[in-house]
């Protein structure tokens, strides 16, 4: 059973982010509503050392701990999540905290959020992004990690490296990915009403901005649909009250058939991205993450 703490969050999410998005209209008038500020919150600035600077057009903030002895030597390339048209938030932040506390650097590229911007301007960012860390960490010393719409992009990203001539990170850590912007697996249905959180409704207009009229079974868009053969060692954490859970199972399914190590961590009752909210399952979660970026 759910922690007293989560079934609390859960009436609260249902809501005030479930409800607006359960109609085309509430769905628009979010998407068109002004970004926040991707600043890093003062606390995160106060207690470690951050760095801005701009890639291509857009920010990209790296994260290190202010009391380290050396550079760090093993790095987490972090992709935030957002249905392609929420900036990052605090809750994003804390796990970056988490990350930089244990020798990791950080780097949190801020892409570009529809509708302002699309898909197609994605790649060419994380790519640089990536390069540039190149220079400080080596890959097999290197995370990509994310949740949500952030989780699916980092997937993609992955499945792009090779045509890039960038080589795979040491591990995946993807959290309630969306991998599959058609929404179109059957099984969402009966997950939909238990989800606190999202509402298909709403995601299918946030993925029709985000991919600007392209088809939303391209791998780049649903990376389920990509080439799953030759990817990192991948960890999935979702929760068994998530739209995303059902094409998370199906992602593990494909994975594993393709000869890939994947582990699919998934939590009874728990609603969307978990693991970066203030609740005891999202404590035992971070734990783990922290932990495997600890070990790298």
């Amino acid at each position: 059973m759910p922690s007293l703490v989560a079934r609390m969050l859960a009436v609260a999410f249902r809501v005030a982010r479930k409800r607006p998005m359960e109609t085309v209209e509430g769905a628009r008038e979010r998407i068109d509503e002004a970004k926040d500020d991707p600043e890093p919150p003062h606390w995160v600035a106060k207690r470690h050392e951050t760095t801005r600077r701009e890639v291509g057009g857009f920010a990209s903030y790296t994260v290190l701990a202010r009391d380290r002895e050396e550079d760090p030597d093993k790095a987490v390339l972090y992709v935030h999540g957002g249905s392609y048209i929420s900036e990052i938030s605090p809750w994003h932040w804390v796990l970056i905290s988490r990350m930089a506390d244990v020798g990791c650097r950080v780097e949190v590229p801020i892409y570009g959020l529809a509708p302002q911007h699309t898909y197609r301007e994605a790649f060419g960012f994380l790519h640089t992004v990536y390069r540039d860390l190149l220079e400080h960490v080596a890959p097999e010393r290197t995370v990509f990690a994310g949740d949500s719409a952030g989780a699916g992009l980092a997937l993609a990203l992955a499945q792009t490296l090779p045509g890039e001539g960038l080589p795979q990170p040491a591990r995946l850590i993807l959290v309630s990915p969306w991998t599959d912007l058609t929404m179109s697996n059957p099984d969402i249905a009966e997950v939909e009403g238990r989800d606190p959180w999202l509402s298909p409704v709403g995601l299918k207009e946030a993925a029709k901005v985000w991919a600007d009229g392209d088809d939303l079974s391209l791998p780049r868009l649903s990376p389920v649909n990509g080439v799953l053969s030759g990817l990192p060692p991948m960890d999935l954490y979702i929760g068994t009250r998530d739209v995303f859970l059902p094409d998370t199972r199906r992602l593990r399914s494909l994975v594993a058939r393709a000869g890939g190590e994947v582990d699919l961590h998934e939590e009874e009752g728990a609603f969307h991205v978990y693991p970066l909210v203030p609740v005891p399952e999202g404590s035992r979660a971070r734990a783990r993450i922290i932990g495997t970026v600890q070990d790298l």
